[in-house]
């Protein structure tokens, strides 16, 4: 046993063969990110990019990010990205596809971007099937500018602009984006997913595969909806804002596929 030293667990340290298992994808640049702690963006951004890296698309790919803490994806992403007006991405998008049919088209919005000003961009790119891949990043709340309320923002929680919880009478209903695009003919596949724990993530991750996929087969519209925490705006801290996506959120926006006919 000469030359060979415990480990400790019953393994001689000669024997230990050291494998790396996790790293930066080549997707993402060697940049920290300054989202806030807890923030799901960045899980989401790392995800995006190991699909674009899985299927070796990096430079097809163009990204689109509009106004909201989506606007720091090209300090992140070491692919192109296009930054457009507020709520505009799926008619960009639009363009860019049918110029560039050879290139991956995805957006990345928030919910103060994709169902509010842009409401009607996103419905009817869906409703005419654009071969383009979208990811919509549902935190309830408007991130960036103060943690308003949102379209997607629950009944009963509390905003800068409902202070007392959002109240139906007043502010309506919280809008069930993934819902209501399924009753549309265009899109090909929409389904709702979470960052919440380990096993969302990687369901997270396959529901992003599957969406740029159907994109790289020309199969038509894909659209994944994540449910991702904003700990700040909410007033938590990370592990606290988690168990309310999963106490809360998921009761009002239930995960699951919603529509596949890819």
């Amino acid at each position: 046993m000469r030359g060979k030293k415990s480990s400790g667990f019953g393994v001689q340290s000669s024997e230990i063969e050291i494998k790396k298992v996790f790293g930066r994808p080549d997707g993402l640049k060697d940049v920290p990110f300054r989202f806030c702690t807890g923030c799901g963006h960045g899980v989401i951004h790392r995800l995006i990019s190991e699909t674009v890296d899985s299927f070796g698309i990096r430079e097809r790919t163009i990204g689109i990010a509009p106004v909201g803490c989506a606007v720091f994806a090209y300090d992140y992403f070491n692919f192109d990205i296009l930054e457009v007006a507020h709520g505009r991405p799926p008619a960009a998008a639009t363009g860019l596809k049918r110029v560039l049919p050879d290139r991956i088209i995805f957006s990345y919005q928030g919910d103060g971007d994709l169902a509010a000003i842009g409401t009607a961009e996103i419905i009817h790119a869906a409703n005419r099937g654009e071969d383009i891949t979208v990811i919509f990043v549902n935190n309830a709340t408007y991130g960036m500018t103060g943690g308003q309320m949102a379209p997607t923002t629950i009944l009963g929680q509390k905003t800068t602009t409902t202070p007392r919880g959002r109240d139906s009478k007043i502010e309506g209903y919280p809008l069930k984006v993934s819902e209501l695009l399924s009753s549309l003919e265009g899109p090909v596949y929409i389904e709702r997913v979470s960052v919440d724990s380990p096993k969302n993530i990687l369901s997270s991750k396959r529901a992003i595969m599957k969406a740029f996929k159907n994109q790289i087969d020309g199969k038509g519209f894909s659209f994944v909806e994540v449910l991702s925490s904003c700990p700040t705006d909410w007033g938590m801290d990370p592990v606290e804002s988690s168990a309310w996506i999963r106490d809360e959120m998921i009761k009002v926006f239930p995960l699951g596929v919603f529509k596949d006919v890819s």
